[in-house]
């Protein structure tokens, strides 16, 4: 939390506004499930009990965005909710591909392009000055991005202390093929762990067999292109198997 003010604080300049956190307001992600049916109306009837409920910027199959009073009763805001826990909303991000937070986005590594932005109302390319701009612009321009960020789902359980963020995914042939960037652990009904990992796009043609550094062999694949609701993708299915 101190350093998210912090940082907030470098851009107010003269503006007098007061950046401190709200201990007294939850934040909540609404996502709608298979058979939600129409949830979008079902919450409009409901917003008069929320102090904030707004649609999730960055794609619809995220959902909504909810704020309430600390301690309030989400069943009574949402009848039939169902209420899951961190692990469920990371789980479900990096299966849409959805990048969040210092881990999937490292200050000063990620770029904004990468990182799939463009596709998620994260850039501008009509605003006026901002840092990074210039390089943001001209790559959008040349329309060359040799490296995207996508989701990856690991078929063979992980160790207990995962993958180290960062790891250099290498081809057999020793060039890299990506970098590791986060993921979540293998679930106890056994469903497939999910992460995101930098990948570079000229390596992903056809099979790959690529393994990272150290003690762990892994094969990456292409598994098919997905059409996602914000832009066309590439499921990749990273096998692991440790040493």
């Amino acid at each position: 939390m101190d350093a998210i003010q912090k940082h907030l604080r470098l851009y107010k300049i003269r503006r007098k506004v007061n950046i401190a956190p709200c201990l007294d307001l939850s934040l909540w992600a609404v996502i709608p499930g298979e058979q939600a049916g129409d949830i979008a109306s079902s919450l409009a009837k409901c917003v008069d009990q929320a102090l904030v409920l707004t649609p999730d910027p960055r794609t619809e199959v995220m959902g909504w965005r909810l704020i309430t009073k600390k301690g309030a009763n989400l069943s009574e805001i949402i009848p039939g909710s169902h209420i899951g826990n961190i692990e469920d909303y990371h789980r479900h991000r990096y299966k849409q591909g959805i990048p969040e937070g210092v881990k999937d986005l490292p200050p000063g590594v990620a770029l904004p392009l990468e990182s799939n932005l463009a596709y998620m109302n994260g850039i501008s390319f009509t605003k006026g000055c901002y840092i990074g701009q210039e390089l943001t612009a001209r790559t959008h321009h040349m329309g060359v991005i040799r490296k995207r960020l996508l989701p990856v789902q690991f078929s063979a359980p992980l160790p207990k202390d995962s993958i180290p963020e960062g790891a250099e995914i290498l081809t057999e042939s020793g060039k890299s093929a990506g970098k590791f960037r986060a993921g979540g652990g293998q679930q106890a009904d056994c469903t497939p762990a999910l992460g995101m990992a930098r990948v570079r796009k000229g390596r992903m043609r056809g099979e790959i067999p690529c393994r990272p550094k150290k003690n762990l062999f892994a094969c990456i694949f292409v598994t098919k292109t997905v059409q996602s609701t914000f832009c066309h993708r590439v499921a990749v299915t990273v096998k692991g198997i440790y040493l």
